[in-house]
This record gives C-alpha cells, structure tokens and sequence, in this order.
C-alpha cells in the first residue's frame, strides 16, 4: 500500500513539473491601452493565449515611451515567454528588439511594427492591409462626393486625419488620397487639406478644428483619416462648429462609428471601414506561439477590410456591432 502511494505521489510530482514547464506567461503590450480598439485586440489575444495554456497580462503603455520601457523590463523580470506589442514610438524600436533577443523572448508586433529607420520590419508584425483599406475609404469618398454634386463644388474639401510618425497609418492615408483623386479627377487638390495628430480623439479633435477655423469658405467637409479616433474627433469638431449638417465623416475601424448609429437623428458619420481587432489580436498570438514553437512565420500578416454604412454595419460586424 505505501509503495502504491509513494508511487501515485511521484506521478502527481512529474505530472505537475510538467504542468509547470508547459505553462507560462504571455505579456500583450499595447501603445493606448485605455482605446476601444487595443481592449478588443487585448481580449481577442488573452483568449488565444489562455486557450494555449498561458496566462496572459494585459499592459497599458498610456501613449508614454517611459511606461513602455518599464513594461518591458517587468516582462523580462516575469520570465515572459513571449510578447506581443504596439509600440508607442517607433524609433524605439531597435532597442526594444535587442533587449528582448538578449533577454531570449521572442517578440511579435501588432498593428505598428517594429522596425529600422529605413522602414524594415525587425519581427514579424500582424496588423491591418493598410493601403488597400485607405482605398476603401476613398473610393466610397469618391463615390459620396459624386453622388452629391461636391465634386466641383466651391464651397467643398475634403480633409484628411493623418499619423504621419506611425508607420502603419502613413499608407492608410496615401491609399485613401490616391483613389479618391484617381475617382473624382475633377477635384480641386488644393482643396485637401491635412490636420495630423497623436491617434486620439481630443488630439483630432484639436487638429480639425485647426483647420475648419482656417478655412470658414468651406462649408460642406468631406472626412476620413489614419483611426476611428480622429475622425470622432473631428466630427465633435464639425458639430461644434455648426457644420456636421452637410459634412461627410468615414471613419477607419467601425467600433465607434457604431456608437455614433445608435443615436438619434441624422449623423455627419456616414461610413467606416470594419476590420477586425479579433484577427489582429488573435493572430498576433498564433504567430508568437509558432514563434515559441521554432517555427517559421511569415513576416507580414494582413487583415482586410469592408466599409460599413449605418443599414449594413449590423449584418457585416455581427456580435462586435453591439
């Protein structure tokens, strides 16, 4: 009998150093961690990570380069078995690679890449097909544009939210230029005007109405951008202003818009492009496991995108439309 329980202890030991081993922990580590956007990604990521049988940790950077560092360094402390990351400043990124390689903590990043000063990516990044998003957004631009008589209307411009130090979002906004101009050839081009900022809402909307004040001829706005949170930003700039009437706002991302559908009455937000921060935080995490695992992965994965309306985004987003 004691050899039988001597025994079953000794299956117990190895079966939970086993365990152990199998375990460990998986750091999300997000830019803005308070956004809609990055708590959907966090979640979609904890979930894939949990599913694999590790605990994952949420952290909030706050937009602070600072905070990042120090995130970083507790992720190294904590062992982590790999990160997944938004960085909140790219030129960062070099020296955040080279701590973690000698740390030996394999590293994917999510939405912004990590990468070298010419534009190479150093790890592998999943985040959205950002071009060809931006396109998106300016063939609907376009086609509203057309459809409303503003291609040559003197009192019409379109304006742009740009994130021209985030490399992720340069091209969402080249592509959102280059078809709207590719579609609407009549449009006067001194007429697009540009308002760049941080990536938030009180910061785009700050930006915009920089540009609304410096323009009052203008009385019928066309508007995309870089995220959801400055083209919000820039439609309370518009209803401030008392222009939201006969303004068209599209934004990038859905998951505020939606809120903005909600409401009462008619709305300046006519459309954004959905794209999903499940795929981008769930497969951040397939990515890294791979990683763990020594496989191969590729260096760019992509998720595309569909422009959403206030009669369509139901349908199209499903569950995250709520």
């Amino acid at each position: 009998m004691k050899k039988v329980l001597a025994l079953v202890l000794t299956l117990a030991l190895v079966l939970g150093a086993t365990s152990a081993l199998a375990e460990g922990v998986i750091y999300g580590i997000y830019k803005a961690g308070d956004q809609t956007w990055f708590i959907d990604e966090g979640a979609a990521a904890k979930a894939a990570a949990e599913a694999a049988g590790y605990t994952f940790v949420y952290a909030d950077a706050k937009m602070s380069p600072e905070e990042y560092l120090k995130i970083i360094d507790t992720a190294i402390a904590d062992k982590a078995v790999g990160i997944v990351t938004c960085i909140p400043d790219q030129t960062l990124s070099q020296a955040v690679v080279d701590k973690l390689a000698e740390a030996k903590i394999p590293v994917v990043a999510a939405d912004d890449a990590l990468q070298s000063a010419d534009g190479t990516k150093l790890v592998p990044w999943v985040g959205i097909n950002a071009y060809v998003i931006g396109e998106a957004n300016g063939a609907w631009v376009a086609e509203y544009a057309k459809a409303n008589n503003l291609v040559t209307d003197p009192e019409c411009a379109l304006l742009l939210m740009t994130m021209d130090t985030v490399s992720s979002c340069v091209p969402r906004i080249e592509g959102e230029y280059d078809k709207f101009t590719e579609l609407c050839p009549e449009f006067d081009t001194s007429k697009i005007y540009r308002a760049d900022y941080d990536g938030t809402t009180e910061k785009g909307n700050i930006a915009a109405s920089a540009v609304l004040t410096a323009h009052p001829e203008i009385k019928k706005w066309l508007v995309t951008g870089a995220n959801e949170e400055g083209t919000i930003g820039a439609l309370r700039a518009l209803e401030s202003a008392g222009l939201d009437a006969n303004a068209c706002v599209v934004g990038l991302g859905a998951y505020m818009a939606k809120d903005e559908w909600k409401k009462e009455g008619p709305n300046a937000m006519k459309a954004s492009a959905y794209f999903s921060a499940e795929l981008v935080g769930r497969g951040s995490v397939e990515v890294l496991l791979k990683l763990v695992a020594g496989e191969e992965v590729p260096m760019e994965t992509a998720v595309d995108a569909i422009v959403v309306t206030p009669e369509t985004y139901k349908e199209v987003m499903g569950p995250a439309a709520e």
